[in-house]
């Protein structure tokens, strides 16, 4: 039962992952159908991106004392709910309300999930339980997406929310049917959990993953005109490009997880060295479309490389309040996917170029980088050196835990 735990767990945030982008290319069809403008029906990505930065932590929260199973499950119903509302949204307002509860379940579930992930496996496999759960979302980008926007552009936009709740309740039936009874989070209450936050590991690990999507998303948030401009990209070709990208996350997150089981210090810093070079690369692989092809596999691969490492690392430091930090790790990404095409848009409209997009985000993954690799400089802090170490700090404490996960009831 538990061989088959992570894949109905990875069904499920393929369907996440699925719901979340998929807007992107339908929002004509969905502006002309409530009367919005497309503006404003754009305002969609971003209200889902503020619910799981701020829902997920919240539901984290509520469900601390409840068995991580039942709540799984119960996530996965309020997230086939929710789809099952957007479809049938009368108007503009309802369709976002629907979008902003179905969000809620985003962060939770992911973070959540990745402990149950991480708890059900060997101490030496947590990373790619993790990496493995994660690579529905990778996924998603390869096949979800691209298949919900055909679906909703060739036949009404409406059709793609109820396929996704579909696949969310064969994701919620897997579930239901392979994950094994695990234990409830931690009954140190509210103010405990949020105290666990001011670790410095945790505030540290939490930092870089708003470093790692903020860096990606100045750049990927305008890929579409930068390859334009520099290699003579037509816009039906993008979509040949993001499915590269897409594949390199897949095998980028399955070569990250085994590299951080090993040692996840060196996957998280040299994930942000190799991304900060491919980020100095790309202005020159950009001309060319062959080369462009090739940056975009790259590009997906480091991206996704240390992700789960990162999750990993959260948990362990975090150790009394797994699931509120794990969460914590999705609004950090959500966090970085807003600050990241901010700072790209100020920087165009200065007039910099597309070709400095590239840079400034190399300049963001430098820093993080710098902060990882700083911190086993002898005199740092104990608590920022245990974050740089081969052994977590937190080891003993996530053994218990790992126990508990396959002892306590639902």
């Amino acid at each position: 039962m538990t061989r088959l735990a992570i894949p109905a767990l990875t069904l499920a945030t393929f369907a996440i992952g699925t719901t979340e982008f998929a807007v992107q290319g339908l929002l004509p069809e969905i502006a002309a159908d409530l009367g919005a403008s497309v503006p404003r029906t754009g305002l969609l990505i971003t209200g889902y991106a503020m619910g799981v930065a701020l829902g997920g932590p919240v539901l984290a929260l509520l469900t601390q004392g409840l068995g991580r199973r039942a709540t799984l499950l119960g996530l996965m119903a309020i997230f086939i709910a929710g789809n099952a509302l957007c479809a049938l949204a009368p108007d503009y307002p309802s369709l976002m309300a629907a979008r902003i509860v179905t969000s809620f379940c985003h962060g939770a579930f992911f973070g959540i999930g990745s402990v149950v992930a991480a708890g059900i496996v060997p101490a030496d496999r947590r990373a790619r339980a993790v990496a493995l759960m994660w690579s529905g979302i990778a996924a998603a980008n390869i096949l979800g997406i691209p298949a919900g926007t055909a679906l909703g552009q060739m036949s009404d936009w409406r059709l793609t929310f109820w396929a996704v709740a579909l696949v969310g309740c064969a994701a919620m039936a897997a579930m239901a049917l392979w994950l094994p009874r695990v234990g409830r989070g931690t009954a140190s209450g509210i103010a405990g959990e949020l105290g666990e936050l001011a670790r410095p590991q945790v505030l540290m690990a939490l930092s870089l993953t708003v470093f790692l999507c903020g860096a990606t998303f100045c750049v990927f948030t305008f890929v579409a005109p930068f390859l334009a401009a520099t290699a003579s990209i037509a816009p039906g070709s993008l979509p040949v490009y993001l499915v590269l990208f897409g594949i390199g996350g897949v095998v980028g997150m399955q070569v990250g997880g085994r590299t951080a089981d090993r040692n996840l210090a060196a996957t998280i810093s040299g994930g942000f060295i190799a991304l900060t070079g491919a980020f100095l690369v790309m202005p020159w692989a950009f001309r060319s479309p062959v080369i462009a092809a090739a940056a975009m596999l790259v590009w997906g691969f480091v991206f996704y490389f240390p992700a789960s490492g990162l999750q990993v690392r959260v948990v362990d430091a975090a150790r009394g309040a797994p699931n509120l930090a794990s969460t914590l790790v999705q609004s950090g990404f959500n966090l970085g996917n807003a600050i990241g095409p901010s700072i790209g848009a100020a920087a165009l409209s200065a007039g910099l170029g597309y070709a400095a997009l590239p840079l400034i985000a190399a300049a963001m993954t430098a820093a993080a980088a710098g902060i990882a690799l700083g911190s086993t400089v002898p005199g740092n802090a104990a608590g920022i050196a245990a974050f740089v170490s081969r052994q977590p700090a937190a080891t003993v404490d996530a053994d218990a835990e790992r126990r508990s996960l396959r002892t306590r009831p639902t």
